[in-house]
């Protein structure tokens, strides 16, 4: 998400006005477990995810069958010292916008159950969009 940290928030307020910001409350372990699952090729780019993207066969890119590798970043240690990292810094980001008022947050474990709610609030927050044809 972005911004991550309070000097990112403030740079941003320097160019634009938030009206609204989201907060996706998801469980230490659920984020862990899926950060660790990704494995990537890296001449395209493409990227997998071995819980509910992975690929035909296991460890190999499905397009050219070369072999897929994980980012250093993306093993277990280096995630769990990511988010400890990132819950820290972003605290004071969350406070912010709490304190302004403008802060709505989600919590759980899955998108499609999650996704329902925060479409609702940017449905209502959001104009529709009308085609060339309902104008």
């Amino acid at each position: 998400g972005f911004p991550r940290t309070l000097g990112q928030a403030e740079a941003l307020d320097r160019i634009c006005e938030l009206d609204l910001v989201i907060s996706l409350n998801i469980p230490f372990e659920t984020l862990k477990d899926r950060l660790s699952a990704r494995w990537v090729h890296p001449a395209s780019g493409r990227v997998y995810n071995m819980d509910f993207n992975p690929p035909q066969v296991q460890g190999v890119d499905d397009l050219t069958g070369e072999p897929l590798v994980q980012r250093e970043d993306d093993k277990p240690e280096a995630v769990a010292a990511r988010l400890r990292k990132y819950k820290d810094a972003a605290k004071p980001v969350i406070e912010l916008y709490k304190s302004r008022g403008i802060l709505h947050s989600f919590s759980g474990t899955e998108t499609n159950k999650i996704w329902p709610y925060v479409y609702t609030l940017l449905s209502s927050k959001i104009p529709p969009v009308l085609s060339d044809k309902e104008n």
